[in-house]
């Protein structure tokens, strides 16, 4: 009988595997509750943290820096009325963000008035701006457009100023002046003194949008206010600078050249490369904009003479004993886009580059590729031509 039930147990064991004990069962009955509790927990950071990815990335600015939108705030306005105007005029990426940012700041007052804020501002910054009532004075716009030159600066100043354009000039003949201003600023050194350079201030001088209270503003005033948006920009590349084997003077320089070589964003870092792999081969860096600027000819104005391309002049890089060399000095203001990609160059092979009638550039590593680029582009009627 005993035989019968081992056997029958045996059986039993065989059908539903060995028996387990009370505890071993309680431990499996506990198990798929810590798995729903586990992947509760998961579910939560995951919010979490794509809740504060949430809301940093809607505290940031909408757009670029000169991008200007005037907002009025009107007398006893509130978060909820403000965040409402900010986003209307795209000036903020979320109201919701907006609220909770006034909320956990604990800000409870704003000062009514007219606002000229950009979109690159933050909330942060925003919210700064409309609690101090720094309110935007309906003075003088003035537009300093990118890839100018300083003729170009002096001729904007004297059409929107009281000041002429020989005032602008005088300035700069100042070097009591010039020198205070290498004092004052970190990126300003003597190299903008050289006796070859046509204007100290050439390409130190920011392109933007800048507001002054009326049209008696001074020279220096509007000068020292471009180069205090310089050093804000320059600031965040200066360790970078710092430590190139280039200047703050020659990165401005080449900056200037990519200004107005390239019409694209997406060409500069490449067109870049060109200009150091040139330099790095002891080769002129051959660009007709320096040509042009050398000769105070307008940019595209007319098509370069043998004569011009082939005199010597420091800041022609098309002529004779400019193997290996940048010019004497920028040729342009410049945007930050050209100036992050004077320090961050592209890594190509490219040494020639050439652009077509609607601005695109061709990139090719040697003379034959480029000129049959060149004659393509001639067959095709996609030449640039200018009348001279």
């Amino acid at each position: 009988m005993e035989e019968e039930r081992e056997v029958e147990s045996m059986e039993q064991e065989f059908r539903t595997g060995p028996r387990r004990s009370r505890r071993e069962r309680r431990e499996e009955k506990k198990h798929p509750v810590l798995k729903v509790l586990l992947i509760i927990l998961v579910l939560i950071i995951a919010l979490a943290i794509s809740a504060v990815l949430w809301y940093n990335t809607s505290l940031s600015g909408t757009g670029e820096e000169n991008e200007y939108v005037s907002i009025e705030i009107q007398m006893g306005s509130g978060a909820n009325t403000i965040a409402n105007v900010l986003k209307e005029n795209d000036l903020i990426k979320n109201v919701l963000a907006f609220k909770i940012y006034v909320k956990l700041n604990d800000v409870s007052s704003f000062q009514a008035g007219k606002y000229e804020l950009t979109k690159n501002m933050s909330v942060p910054e925003i919210v700064e701006t409309l609690q101090t009532g720094k309110v935007f004075k309906e003075g003088k716009n003035i537009t300093f457009v990118e890839g100018k030159t300083f003729a170009n600066v002096a001729k904007t100043i004297a059409d929107n100023t009281n000041n002429t354009e020989e005032d602008v000039y005088s300035l700069l003949e100042n070097e009591e002046y010039i020198n205070s201003l290498i004092e004052k600023y970190w990126f300003l050194t003597d190299e903008i003194k050289d006796e070859n350079i046509y204007y100290p201030l050439e390409g130190y001088l920011f392109p933007n949008t800048y507001s002054f209270e009326d049209e008696n503003v001074t020279v220096e005033e509007i000068f020292e206010t471009l180069l205090d948006q310089t050093e804000k920009v320059l600031d965040e590349y200066k360790e970078d600078i710092e430590n190139s084997r280039y200047t703050v003077h020659q990165l401005l320089t080449i900056a200037s050249i990519i200004e107005n070589e390239a019409i694209f964003d997406k060409d500069r870092k490449d067109i870049s490369s060109v200009i150091y792999n040139r330099l790095n081969a002891n080769m002129s860096i051959g660009s007709d904009v320096t040509t042009y600027y050398a000769f105070k000819i307008d940019l595209g104005s007319r098509d370069l003479y043998k004569s011009e391309i082939n005199k010597y002049n420091p800041y022609n890089t098309r002529g004779p004993n400019m193997n290996g060399k940048l010019p004497v000095g920028p040729i342009s203001n410049v945007s930050k886009t050209s100036i992050e990609a004077a320090i961050f160059p592209n890594e190509t092979d490219y040494l020639f580059f050439v652009a077509d009638a609607s601005g695109n550039v061709y990139f090719t590593k040697t003379v034959q590729e480029h000129d049959q680029k060149v004659n393509e582009l001639k067959a095709n009627n996609a030449w640039a031509q200018f009348e001279n």
